[in-house]
């Protein structure tokens, strides 16, 4: 639960975390920077 200090509220980590944080988020982005990365280097080097 936030506390209140001068006017505002006070989160702990917990509350203050917006993003998840299930480790598939790992893989998705390995994988999109990988396929972004070939898809450059395809792009390079045909053009």
């Amino acid at each position: 639960m936030a506390t209140h200090e001068k006017d505002h509220p006070v989160l702990d980590r917990q509350e203050a975390r917006q993003g998840t944080t299930v480790h598939r988020m790992r893989y998705v982005l390995a994988i999109s920077l990988t396929l972004a990365v070939i898809a450059m280097v395809i792009a390079y080097v045909s053009f």
